[in-house]
Parts: structure tokens; sequence; C-alpha cells
């Protein structure tokens, strides 16, 4: 197994998505501890914890090519969420997930971040599918995936989660986007 960390850098209009740096562990860590925020996506005990999932999520990329960016707004430098491909040992298939730090909500940042990363696991990594893991009662994200043309397939359990919606989201086709590389989940999973 070849090791890879050569993780692209994607500009929005406002955004750029990124690889993470140790100066973003501090707003990933608050957002991860804070029960009431990260419900839907997996609240950590501690510091020490929450550090383990900012590597792990370094070296998700290290071992797929692919994993969270940090997004960052562009207008102040600021890391102001996450938002990527997931596909850890034990997930269905590669999942676009999001995640918009305290301060930034309402702003489109979520929409914005996950269409153009999604875009990316299409066009660049040759992705053909994608799944958002939405926990029952997370209505914010429910709405977003709809938003981006996901719709509900199924309720499963999720090895981390517990029970979760799986959505599926458009495929390239269907957004009309022009995909040369040829992949499939299962050559990532």
């Amino acid at each position: 197994m070849t090791l890879r960390l050569d993780i692209p850098r994607i500009e929005t209009d406002r955004l750029v998505l990124r690889g993470p740096e140790a100066s973003d562990f501090e707003p990933l860590a608050g957002f991860l501890l804070d029960r009431d925020r990260s419900w839907g996506f997996g609240t950590e005990k501690n510091m020490s914890r929450a550090w383990r999932w900012f590597a792990m999520s370094i070296g998700h990329w290290a071992l797929h090519g692919f994993g969270y960016f940090t997004m960052e707004w562009k207008a102040t430098g600021q890391p102001c969420g996450i938002t990527g491909i997931w596909a850890p040992e034990g997930w269905p298939e590669p999942e676009l997930g999001w995640v918009v730090y305290d301060g930034f909500e309402g702003r489109g940042i979520a929409y914005e971040g996950a269409e153009r990363a999604r875009r990316w696991a299409y066009q660049d990594l040759g992705l053909t599918t994608l799944t958002s893991n939405i926990v029952p009662g997370n209505t914010r994200s429910i709405a977003l995936a709809e938003r981006l043309g996901a719709r509900y397939e199924k309720t499963y359990n999720n090895v981390e989660m517990g029970e979760d919606y799986l959505y599926r989201h458009p495929g390239p086709s269907e957004l009309g986007l022009d995909c040369d590389a040829d992949g499939s989940p299962e050559a990532y999973a």
C-alpha cells in the first residue's frame, strides 16, 4: 500500500478547500467537544480524543487519497468548517460530509463547500456515486443533502453512529459533469 498526502487546494467564490494544518486543530476540537453542535457528527469526550480524530483524518488522506478538506473563509483566512469524502473501515461506501464551525452558520458555507467537494470527487477522483449518512433528527443536514439533490435511500446501522439515514447524491451524469476518470466506490473502500 502506497501512502499519499498530496492534498489539492480547491477554491470557490468565498472558500478555500485545503488540506488540514496543525493550526486547524483548535477550531476542529472546539466543534468536536461541543455536544450541542457535534452530536450528529460524533462528539469526542476530551482533547486527547479530538486530537486522535484530527490525526485519523490526516491518515485517511494518506491511505485513500481523499478525506476532509479544511474549509477556509477567504475573506479572513479562518477555518470555518470541514467538508470532503469520508470512507473509513466499516462505511458502506464513500460519503460526502460537512461541518460548519460556530459563528459561520447561515452563510451557505456547507452547501458551497460540499458542492465543490462533490464535483472534485466525481471529476478528479472518478467516483461515480456518493452518499451522505445522516443521524435521524439532524434536520439541517437532511435539508442540505436534499438541497444538493440527494434523496433518502435507506436506514442502516452505522458502525460508529448507530441508526443512520443514507442519502444518495445524483451521479456525475445527472449533474451534467464531464468526467474522464473511471472509478467506483469499491476502489476506495
